[in-house]
């Protein structure tokens, strides 16, 4: 016969977690663009983004891809990287974090046009991908009727 046994109950378990002000606007750099008359699109893509759950603390991993047309600045990549590593421990939602990517990057690089998207690794079976894009289309960027 199975003998039951009682355990206590287990605590709600929850990693702590920092606040969006801790994100660090401040480590981005830029460089002049030479050839601001040419439309070239920069492509970026790192599969190193991390923030957390802000119910959970459980860390939330994803692939984020920046797309843009430069104006007169071009985006340091290092210091996109920190920029980046300051989400690490970050409670945000994935919805929040690609809004507040592409805020942070247009105020510093101003570019004609950017996009970025951040794909979350599948949680719970559920794979959610999310995209903004600045000001609008990337056509009507490229043709000036922004």
């Amino acid at each position: 016969m199975a003998r039951i046994v009682d355990t206590p109950p287990v605590p709600d378990r929850r990693f702590d977690i920092a606040g969006d002000e801790v994100i660090d606007t401040a480590v981005l750099e830029t460089f002049p663009y030479e050839h601001p008359g040419k439309d070239v699109t920069v492509e970026i893509e790192t599969d190193e983004f991390t923030a957390v759950c802000p119910w959970s603390g459980l860390p939330d991993f994803g692939t984020i891809k920046i797309r843009y047309l430069p104006g007169e600045k071009i985006l340091e990549l290092r210091s996109l990287k920190y920029y980046l590593l300051s989400y690490r421990n970050v409670g945000i939602y994935q919805e929040h974090a690609v809004t507040r990517t592409l805020d942070d990057l247009v105020k510093v690089v101003q570019p004609k046009w950017m996009e970025i998207s951040l794909d979350y690794r599948v949680r719970g079976g559920i794979h959610t991908v999310c995209r903004v894009q600045y000001p609008g289309n990337y056509q009507s960027a490229v043709s000036g009727e922004q």
